[in-house]
């Protein structure tokens, strides 16, 4: 077999071939007989439209990277799209990766009829993009993402590998996308080559991008600073599209920021007609064509035709292994993945306690970024937040797009890389999407622990603006209720730094540390090993000696500070025993059967007090708390958090109108000591 035609055109047609059978058949999967009704699921499901151009580019993209190619290179694919699992998973039943994953899909008649059965649980693998196959790096649940993530896995893979992004046309219209072509500038010098798979049409409807003539597509890369080159398949044959791809990578490794576009129909190689409705090139193909074969006799005989039309014959052995061809070919492709993580250095000790935020912050991240491979992700933000200091660092990244920069860090921590993003709490919302993402692809099987995701949020509404008040990404991350949740809120900037050092070391978390820039008194630090230990602290300076009739739980560095100033007065006029309690991980005050470090029910009763009221302060909304509390008190509790107003407020009425003064904790004391009194006496 010479050259990379044959051998690519026999992988294309054999992942194209198990892609289509996967969706739509339960028996005779290799064609041995004419289909017969019974041979044809009644349901068929899956995604037919994206399966022949994902797998043309998988095939050359795996080709280059194996011994089919130069051998110096690694091409590590991809997929954008999560309805591409289809030809992921055929491609990883041909190469034997998910009999690994999964041993009843060996690489015979039997598996793959077991493979068409499962279709679309794939055994608890499921029916889309999935980390536990090569290719799966990248969850495409979250569309968009894909370009900046693999810019950001980029930054983090070494020499002589490429990251081959395979997006859709529809991810081009989102934004995450559009921002992180011109993001890119942002990061010089990053091997990152995207295929952008240009087959017309979203799910339902033509696709903005595909719509521009090859004049246009070049004028529009260019403009964001890219080279285009574009290619249609299969009219440009197999060894055009080889040799086009090849220059692409060599343009890619030499510095040039380069795009590949591949024109091709949408559901080519199908059906091209279904009971006299067009259903080649338009969004009828999207999803299986076929759904009546199983009772229609004329769409039985045009599956039949379908799936003979890519030979099985040629490539598969009569018990149903790859054939001679089809095997060589197989071995001559390369999947390499990202990297795993490595052990995270130890950083140089810090020798004096910081003092401000920007002292913690600086000094925290400066110690990392020297002991290895580390980096800063920040909107334009830094300098206002302090920070300017990291600014000009050449491991900063700064880009005025909250989503690109959290699919960057998520592709720096899938490469093995450590690092964060700091951003204002008002524009973390904007993170949610993709970090429920990233929470689902770390619980989905054959996923790989990464480094953790680190996000610092600070300016946050108390000390800011109208529109600058929203602390409802935090409210939304724990009511997914996943073990892998930290939500962090020191209390000053030595437990701020102790929280970030132990943070940037950490594997398979995704921590959320809350922290204002503003300076505050300073609050009691004895206890500071402690609530890094166990996530909370009683703070004797501030407690009676005698049980609590009443705990005040602070929940960061503000309700510290109000607490403080409250106690004196709901001593004085409500004459009760007050316990002073630092919660520095919200999640302590969860379930332990969902929540790692959440308190048991005598470790709870110890600590805040066995038959205290509870009176909990907290940074931000109070239906987050309640989230975590639901029913694990009889004691009256109540919760003293962030509050939307009707309009804009000054900070202090803002503070007043939320309970979060000193007059409006003895008000809510108050509450709280008479509801007691009341419990006490059924």
């Amino acid at each position: 077999m010479t050259g990379p035609g044959p051998t690519a055109d026999l992988l294309w047609r054999a992942q194209t071939y198990v892609a289509a059978a996967q969706i739509h058949l339960r028996d005779n999967v290799l064609l041995r007989r004419p289909l017969s009704p019974g041979d044809v699921k009644a349901r068929p499901a899956g995604h037919w439209g994206t399966v022949p151009g994902t797998a043309w580019a998988l095939a050359h993209i795996t080709l280059l990277s194996g011994t089919g190619g130069t051998g110096r290179t690694q091409l590590v694919p991809l997929l954008g799209a999560g309805h591409a699992g289809v030809a992921q998973i055929a491609a990883a039943w041909l190469t034997g990766h998910l009999t690994v994953a999964r041993r009843q899909f060996t690489r015979d008649e039997e598996g793959l009829a077991n493979l068409c059965r499962s279709f679309p649980e794939v055994a608890d693998l499921g029916s889309e993009v999935t980390p536990a196959l090569p290719a799966g790096d990248f969850l495409g649940g979250r569309l968009g993402g894909c370009l900046p993530f693999a810019q950001g896995a980029a930054l983090a893979s070494g020499p002589g590998r490429v990251i081959v992004p395979v997006l859709g046309d529809g991810e081009c219209e989102t934004p995450t996308t559009a921002a992180a072509w011109l993001a890119a500038r942002a990061l010089p010098g990053t091997p990152v080559l995207p295929t952008v798979h240009l087959n017309g049409f979203r799910m339902g409807a033509p696709s903005l991008l595909a719509d521009l003539d090859e004049r246009a597509l070049t004028a529009y890369a260019a403009g964001l600073g890219w080279n285009a080159r574009t290619i249609t398949v299969p009219d440009d044959g197999h060894e055009g599209f080889h040799a086009e791809l090849a220059e692409s990578v060599a343009d890619t490794l030499a510095g040039r920021r380069t795009v590949l576009f591949m024109r091709c129909v949408k559901g080519w190689s199908g059906p091209a007609t279904v009971s006299g409705q067009q259903v080649l090139g338009t969004a009828q193909a999207h999803k299986t064509p076929l759904t009546r074969a199983a009772t229609d006799s004329v769409q039985l005989h045009a599956l039949e035709a379908w799936l003979s039309s890519y030979r099985p014959e040629e490539l598969f052995t009569d018990d149903g292994h790859p054939g001679p061809g089809l095997a060589a070919a197989l071995a001559e492709t390369g999947w390499p993945r990202l990297k795993a993580p490595r052990p995270a250095p130890a950083p140089a000790p810090v020798r004096q306690q910081p003092v401000s935020f920007a002292d913690a912050v600086t000094t925290v991240i400066r110690a990392h970024a020297r002991a290895g491979d580390f980096r800063v992700f920040s909107p334009d933000e830094l300098a206002s937040n302090r920070l300017a200091e990291l600014a000009e660092r050449p491991w900063t990244t700064e880009v005025l797009a909250e989503e690109v920069l959290g699919e960057q860090l998520a592709g720096f921590n899938a490469a093995g890389g450590r690092g964060v993003l700091i951003s204002y709490e008002a524009f973390a919302p904007l993170l949610a999407t993709g970090l429920v993402s990233l929470l689902k692809q770390q619980r989905m099987p054959g996923a790989c622990p990464r480094p953790s995701f680190n996000l610092l949020l600070t300016s946050y509404g108390w000390h800011n603006t109208y529109t600058h008040g929203d602390p409802s990404l935090t409210t939304t991350l724990l009511a997914l209720e996943d073990p892998a949740l930290r939500v962090l809120t020191p209390a000053d900037p030595a437990r701020l730094a102790a929280v970030l050092d132990d943070a940037f070391t950490s594997t398979g978390q995704l921590n959320v540390i809350v922290a204002g820039k503003h300076p505050l008194p300073p609050v009691p630090a004895d206890t500071l090993r402690e609530e890094l230990d166990r996530g909370l602290a009683v703070w004797p300076a501030l407690s009676d000696a005698q049980p609590p009739a009443l705990t005040v739980v602070v929940c960061g560095d503000l309700p510290a500070v109000v607490t403080a100033e409250a106690l004196p007065r709901i001593r004085a006029e409500l004459g009760v025993a007050v316990r002073v309690v630092s919660v520095l991980d919200l999640t302590v005050l969860g379930d332990p059967a969902v929540w790692p470090a959440g308190l048991a029910t005598d470790e709870q009763d110890f600590l805040l007090g066995e038959d205290a009221a509870l009176l909990v302060v907290t940074l931000g909304h109070p239906a987050a708390i309640w989230s975590l509390v639901k029913a694990r008190h009889a004691r009256p509790v109540e919760v003293i958090g962030w509050r939307e107003t009707d309009g804009p407020r000054s900070q202090p009425d803002l503070a007043a109108l939320a309970g979060m003064t000193a007059e409006g904790l003895l008000t809510a004391a108050g509450r709280l000591l008479k509801a007691r009194t009341r419990c006490d006496t059924w």
